[in-house]
């Protein structure tokens, strides 16, 4: 028995999909998290799944999951106790930062305060030029100096960060040898390792993070492999990083940085696979969950990334899913705000003490609380009926924190809840689609999460979508997708060239050098460079624009490859801004590289567990509230593994399965395909 096991962390619960790849067979767990470290809620989801299913612990030959830890640590403010190395006149560049203000005129706003105080920001004398050329040598004594400080500061983390390292990374990383000397078991990084970049805020903004997230990271990891062993699970331990991919534990110690959206891109990579095994190239990926929403587009069956992303507020210029989160979640609690509006999160009940429908001492109320209310929800739904909702507290919640407020009924201020909460997911699905130049009405939907199922359709229907797709099993697909993922390591040079013929030598020779570099990690990590594929990405402008788009799947290195890339920019620039120049000349500004190695064997179907566990529920029939012209409808309960492959259900109906509820309102119908997943016709 060879068992890999694939856990993803949610603010509400921890779910767990395992697969034996020997005997084919898969199981699905999902327990309550431990918000106040998430590595007990794995080992204790870990543990419950073995036990139930009689798998041996030594059984378990890879361990992977997503985790939440680095993203916490930054919008929380918990991460490393954290210094700055820089060049001599540049150490304010991390708080002056950009002209850029995300509220101009709001002149209450404070700016976003740098991770790392001003007295902790040391200079040393050096000076490299844009063009890599030495300009003044490394003052190595004032490195030794500086370190001398730190050490009575019992830092705990130090970022290396120069003029133009990008060009010339050798004084970086001179520096870092020499603080590592002077400062032993102090986390030390430097911007030439971590991104090789040009425009030094956002290159500086990355190396900090990297570093104020280091000694947390590797604390973490080393108590999950802690735990593990003492419950005698001895498998390899992989981190999924934000881009789609994964990596050792190992990795990603060193960096940490990859990890700042690693919870949301299990999800999409899973509904990508899910979406274009079941005939949908373009979908959006829409993750509800118990305390937020993912969503994020799928083009022709790929996952979209950016480099281009805050965290917090700070520019994070790592590879990673281009997902747009939004606080509402199954949790998400109701409240009225000063001007009478009534709103939906961003505040979550969490898992502790939860919605009120828990009878944990929550009293607010949520969306849990709302569709329970309405009878989207049953009492008995969650886990399969081992938690039990108590309809009678959420009424309460709601008939205190809403109805009374605004002089409506139960019922209306349920709805009206859902409304809002439905509003904004659609915001949000629309960033992720109208803003980017999309059209979010040729695309399906694919819901998942434990919430989404419930409000896919009634999102869908908002958007203009005719169709949703909910996989198998809804509530676990993150974990699920985590399975399939490949081993990723990405990697950038900043060039800025004319996208000419002239330049191709330079092209190749930068795209030959970081393929190398690929290669030995890849060794490194014990994968065979044989096996992987490699990804070209250019960014590209006009020149003397200041910003760049990212053309895909490029191939620089002959003259058809830069002309064929070319012609894509014209063609991303028209789609993105409304119109493109093709007699204006092109600039490369980076090249990247994305190197993929597949991750053992893929998961064997990518759901259909919980079917197993469905045989011999009978259906039943609830009443559910749709909408006010309607009122209470008397509507049909099925349970999910009682459906047949090609079955047809119209609604109004209700589908019920251990890790998640569908709702199918009067209108709509789906179909169960051949590969188990429900085709919504909205």
């Amino acid at each position: 028995m060879s068992v890999r096991i694939a856990v993803d962390v949610g603010g509400t619960f921890t779910d767990l999909y395992a697969v034996d790849d020997e005997q084919s067979r898969e199981w699905i767990a999902k327990v309550p998290s431990s918000p106040e470290d998430s590595s007990k809620g794995i080992l204790a989801g870990v543990r419950r799944l073995l036990a139930e299913n009689a798998v041996p612990a030594d059984s378990v030959a890879h361990l992977i999951q997503g985790t939440t830890v680095a993203t916490n640590a930054v919008l929380q403010r918990t991460g490393a106790r954290t210094a700055l190395v820089t060049t001599r006149g540049f150490r304010d560049v991390l708080e002056i930062a950009r002209q850029k203000r995300p509220h101009l005129y709001d002149l209450s706003r404070n700016k976003v305060e740098a991770l790392v105080p001003r007295r902790m920001r040391l200079e040393v004398s050096e000076r490299v030029l844009a063009s890599g050329e030495v300009a003044l040598p490394l003052a190595e004594e004032e490195v030794r100096l500086a370190a001398r400080k730190l050490a009575e500061e019992k830092i705990e983390a130090v970022a290396v960060c120069f003029l133009h390292s990008y060009r010339y990374p050798v004084h970086e990383r001179m520096a870092t040898r020499i603080l590592r000397e002077e400062l032993p078991g102090v986390y030390i990084c430097c911007s030439s390792e971590v991104l090789p970049e040009f425009r030094e805020y956002e290159r500086m903004t990355t190396t900090v993070l990297n570093a104020y997230l280091g000694p947390i990271v590797s604390s973490y990891v080393g108590r999950i492999k802690e735990r593990l062993h003492q419950s005698g699970i001895g498998g390899v331990v992989s981190i999924v990083q934000s881009n789609g991919g994964i990596m050792s534990s190992e990795v990603a110690s060193r960096k940490p940085v990859f990890l700042v959206l690693s919870g949301p891109s299990s999800g999409v990579s899973g509904a990508a696979r899910v979406s274009k095994a079941a005939g949908f190239a373009d979908a959006i990926a829409f993750d509800m969950g118990g305390t937020s929403t993912d969503v994020s587009l799928i083009v022709k069956g790929r996952v979209s990334l950016t480099s281009e992303r805050e965290i917090a507020g700070l520019p994070c210029r790592v590879p990673m899913v281009d997902v747009e989160t939004v606080g509402a979640g199954g949790g998400s609690v109701a409240w009225v705000d000063v001007g009478g509006l009534l709103k939906v999160g961003p505040h979550s009940a969490g898992a502790d003490p939860g919605p009120a429908a828990y009878d944990k001492g929550g009293v607010q109320p949520t969306v849990t609380d709302a569709n329970l209310v309405l009878g989207r929800l049953g009492s008995g739904s969650l886990l399969g009926g081992e938690i039990h909702l108590n309809r009678g507290l959420s009424a309460r919640a709601i008939e205190e924190g809403v109805a009374k407020r605004f002089g409506i009924s139960l019922e209306e201020a349920s709805l009206g809840i859902i409304r809002v909460a439905n509003a904004n997911m659609v915001r949000a699905v629309r960033s992720v689609s109208v803003q980017r130049g999309f059209d979010p009405r040729h695309f399906a939907l694919v819901a998942f999460g434990g919430a989404g199922p419930m409000h896919a359709v009634g999102v869908a229907k908002e958007l203009g979508i005719r169709t949703v797709l909910v996989p198998p099993s809804p509530g676990v697909l993150c974990a699920m997708g985590t399975l399939t993922m490949d081993v990723r390591t990405d990697a950038v040079r900043t060039v800025i060239v004319p996208a000419r013929e002239d330049s191709i030598p330079v092209l190749r020779s930068i795209l030959r050098e970081m393929i190398e570099e690929a290669r030995q990690w890849l060794t490194a990590q014990g994968l065979k460079p044989e096996d992987s594929r490699i990804q070209t990405i250019l960014d590209m402008r006009y020149r003397g624009q200041n910003y760049e788009l990212e053309v895909l799947d490029c191939h620089p290195t002959d003259r058809e490859g830069l002309r064929a890339a070319v012609d894509e920019f014209h063609h991303v620039h028209q789609r993105v801004y409304g119109y493109c120049n093709p007699e204006r000349p092109v600039e490369v500004v980076n090249a990247r590289l994305a190197v993929l190695c597949p991750n053992d064997r893929e998961s064997s179907k990518m759901g259909g567990p919980g079917r197993v566990e469905s045989i011999g529920r009978e259906r039943t029939t609830r009443d559910v509230f749709f909408d006010e012209s309607k009122g209470y409808v008397e509507t049909p309960i099925w349970w999910r593994g009682s459906l047949e492959s090609g079955e047809t259900v119209s609604g109004p109906t209700i589908i019920e399965s251990l890790d998640s509820t569908v709702v199918i309102p009067p209108g709509a119908k789906g179909t169960l395909d051949s590969l188990g997943n429900l085709i919504i016709s909205c």
